[in-house]
């Protein structure tokens, strides 16, 4: 179908990736393309199908899963690569990142976070989930109130919904969560944050709640 979100997954144990094909499959525009086990049998099936994002497993963090998310980065860089792990330590989540992965999950992922990624990193931003992104933060907040009271001229183009939604996404809501207590639906919602984004030229989710945080939007 046309306008559907083409997902790849690469998880090592079939039973994982099974798992996660049959929740994705409940969802209306989004498509799992291919499953691969092996690195060969995934360099094999991008090289042949078509997909916008490519989603790793990671059971255990090698030198091997490193290197494959990097050579997907440099050899299919219009594939967006969304890691998982069962690892929330801040090493693991940086190295992936280097490697060139544009969104992580941590095991406290559910379902509805998942999709969220999905959309999120389809529609051109970084996506982490709560845990890591409060763990990113972590590492900016020293800086941050060293830094200051910043003129940040651009808040003044944000509208109140907009600065209604920054709120509500920085204590934690999730884009449905934020949809229901607004009455609007999640595409509203997704495209209200892609507005904000653009407004503020900022182009990840840890940049957005650290202007939020200098502008006494959301509180720690």
């Amino acid at each position: 179908m046309k306008n559907m979100i083409q997902v790849g997954i690469y998880d090592e144990h079939r039973l994982a990736h099974e798992g996660i094909k049959l929740l994705l499959e409940e969802v209306n525009d989004i498509e799992v393309v291919f499953t691969a086990e092996t690195k060969d049998m995934l360099f094999e099936k991008l090289n042949a199908t078509s997909v916008h994002i490519l989603l790793v497993n990671i059971h255990s963090l090698t030198t091997q899963f490193l290197n494959t998310i990097m050579h997907v980065n440099i050899g299919f860089p219009r594939i967006e690569v969304l890691v998982m792990s069962v690892h929330n330590d801040e090493d693991t989540i940086l190295k992936t990142i280097k490697t060139g992965a544009k969104g992580f999950l941590a095991r406290d992922t559910d379902k509805s976070e998942l999709i969220e990624a999905i959309y999120t990193l389809r529609n051109g931003h970084d996506f982490y989930s709560k845990s890591i992104t409060h763990l990113l933060i972590n590492k900016y907040i020293t800086r941050l109130q060293n830094e200051g009271n910043e003129n940040i001229n651009n808040l003044k183009n944000l509208s109140t919904r907009e600065i209604e939604i920054i709120k509500l996404w920085g204590g934690s809501q999730t884009n449905k969560e934020i949809a229901d207590k607004l009455f609007i639906s999640v595409r509203t919602v997704e495209s209200h944050k892609n507005h904000i984004m653009q407004k503020l030229n900022l182009k990840t989710a840890v940049d957005l709640v650290k202007f939020a945080i200098k502008n006494n939007i959301i509180e720690i």
